[in-house]
């Protein structure tokens, strides 16, 4: 009779331990996760932002950049005169995507890929690696007799960085190397590197508020081109996000903006743009 007691004591203390086990499991919280959605958009405003496509995903992006403010009314304050680019980007997986864009400035193919993910209680930074390849439409052989196809192509490498501090702020760093065959003013180096900031801040469910800044770290000293410095608004739809801004800048390929920005927010010469892609 004693043994059978002791044999009932025991395997009831070992019930309640398991219990107990399983209700840590419960309370606990899953360390290691990955932090997703540190960006809503695939470009901050200008600057790429550190999101990639899905696997099989498929964008079709069409963005535009009215001609400057600064004109009034007599262009309709930029709206008569837009440069448009369109482009296309596809998720071979959840880890790296391939894009082949076109605007009056270039054509350019590039490629996105992860290299580390921001983890909970962890690794705190996702970076990803941007490559690209373009052609600039604007070197056209009846203004430069000698002009070769070669001389038109440029190189964009790029490291993002970013971190998702909480569910409203993100923010990104972006170290650029670029190389233009081919520059307008002879002073300027052909190799060039930008140091591009950006984030965003979740103003309610829908909508954020972003700015990106990308400083030239070797712009000749009698170049006229200036740093651009963009400020917008994401609206998400559906699904989809919508984006809104003003910039200095018109151009949308890599060296076009990080280049080549003709104008000046002190001077009111900015520009109105929108960025909106549609999902496949």
């Amino acid at each position: 009779m004693k043994n059978l007691l002791l044999l009932i004591l025991l395997s009831f203390s070992q019930i309640i331990f398991a219990q107990d086990d399983l209700l840590s499991q419960i309370d606990s919280t899953e360390t290691n996760q990955k932090v997703s959605a540190a960006f809503k958009a695939m470009k901050i405003v200008n600057l790429e932002s550190t999101k990639l496509l899905g696997k099989k995903e498929l964008y079709f992006v069409i963005a535009h950049r009215f001609a400057s403010v600064k004109d009034g009314i007599d262009g309709f304050f930029g709206l008569d005169n837009a440069v448009t680019q369109i482009k296309f980007i596809y998720g071979i997986s959840d880890k790296f995507n391939l894009a082949a864009g076109r605007s009056e400035q270039a054509y350019d193919f590039s490629a996105k890929y992860l290299l580390k993910s921001q983890v909970q209680d962890g690794f705190p930074f996702t970076i990803v690696g941007f490559n690209s390849l373009g052609f600039n439409n604007l070197l056209k052989q009846s203004i430069y007799p000698k002009m070769k196809f070669s001389n038109r192509m440029v190189y964009v490498n790029q490291l993002l960085v970013s971190r998702k501090f909480s569910d409203k702020l993100s923010l990104e760093f972006a170290p650029t190397y670029f190389h233009e065959n081919f520059v307008v003013n002879d002073f300027q180096d052909n190799s060039q590197f930008a140091l591009g900031f950006g984030g965003r801040y979740k103003l309610s469910k829908r909508v954020s508020l972003n700015m990106d800044y990308a400083a030239h770290l070797n712009r000749t000293p009698t170049s006229i081109y200036n740093n651009p410095l963009s400020v917008g608004v994401d609206i998400e739809t559906g699904g989809h996000v919508f984006q809104m801004h003003f910039t200095n800048s018109q151009g949308m390929h890599e060296a076009g903006f990080l280049g080549n920005t003709t104008g000046s927010w002190s001077k009111g010469d900015i520009f109105f743009g929108f960025n909106l892609a549609r999902v496949f």
